[in-house]
């Protein structure tokens, strides 16, 4: 695919707070779930300090000054061996920017970022049913068939 000059990608920083909201709103919109990512936004502070850290990563694409799409990602420091690796945690497409290699970008922009900071793998998890996600997944990485278990805190 060619490379689309529409958009660009960007790791966001403290100074990019609005952005973040609206990357917040895509993510809300593409999960099809605005209240969890907008109903109780956490405040400027909050999030300053988020970005400004070195364990959560936030990638927006932009068209513009509007964003398209996005991905959020934490850097897990390992224990049996001085390592770490990323965790994509979100990554979302607003729908009329899909198949368009917005979600491709964002994945290679992490990779840079992945082996600027000595990652030894970028991982993330896909629902059943969810085939973009899938298809995308397996067309950049190894698959690997696993089971997920959510524990209550009490």
């Amino acid at each position: 695919m060619p490379e689309n000059t529409r958009f660009e990608t960007r790791q966001l920083s403290a100074d990019d707070i609005d952005l973040f909201r609206q990357l917040l709103a895509t993510f809300g919109r593409a999960f099809e779930d605005t209240d969890t990512y907008e109903g109780a936004q956490p405040r400027r502070a909050y999030l300053k300090g988020l970005l400004s850290g070195n364990q959560f990563i936030a990638l927006a694409a932009l068209d513009g000054d509007r964003v398209i799409g996005g991905l959020a990602a934490y850097e897990l420091k390992k224990f049996e061996q001085e390592r770490s690796e990323l965790y994509i945690y979100d990554l979302a497409v607003d729908e009329a920017n899909r198949r368009q290699g917005v979600a491709t970008a964002l994945i290679e922009h992490l990779k840079k970022i992945a082996v600027n900071r000595g990652v030894y793998v970028i991982f993330v998890q896909a629902d059943l049913g969810d085939d973009s996600a899938i298809s995308l997944y397996t067309k950049l990485g190894i698959r690997h068939d696993v089971l997920h278990f959510d524990i209550a805190p009490s």
